[in-house]
């Protein structure tokens, strides 16, 4: 069982997030399956994202020192976030490939923050999602 249900990141607009996040979340294999004024859903067979204003009403702000990871089903996968992450408003945050911090030498993986200041990561963990 996992143990997070879904996870979601503060947005100052639904409309500006989806032109970002319904493309992003493509390139790993997932729609957005519900909308309303205050959120976008979005996942593949189970909702598991979701992009969201405020409850409270109060400005968005990008959590300082929180990153959402991404599993990936492929390297290629991994490049399409990347590339379509700092192409549409987003900005790199580190370029696809290996990382040495990790003890898996065929993890690979790449980050991107939002435009609105999340940062994101898409990770292809050496086997077949």
């Amino acid at each position: 069982m996992n143990i997070i249900d879904h996870l979601s990141v503060g947005v100052p607009s639904i409309d500006e997030a989806r032109k970002y996040y319904d493309g992003l979340m493509e390139t790993l294999g997932c729609t957005c399956m519900a909308a309303t004024d205050g959120f976008a859903a979005y996942g593949n067979g189970s909702v598991q994202f979701l992009v969201m204003l405020p409850n409270d009403g109060a400005a968005y702000t990008a959590g300082n020192g929180t990153h959402i990871c991404f599993a990936a089903a492929t390297r290629e996968a991994v490049d399409a976030f990347h590339k379509f992450g700092s192409a549409n408003g987003g900005q790199c945050e580190g370029e696809p490939g290996p990382r040495a911090a990790y003890p898996k030498p065929d993890i690979y993986t790449t980050f991107v923050r939002d435009p609105f200041g999340n940062k994101l990561e898409a990770i292809h963990n050496g086997f077949s999602a």
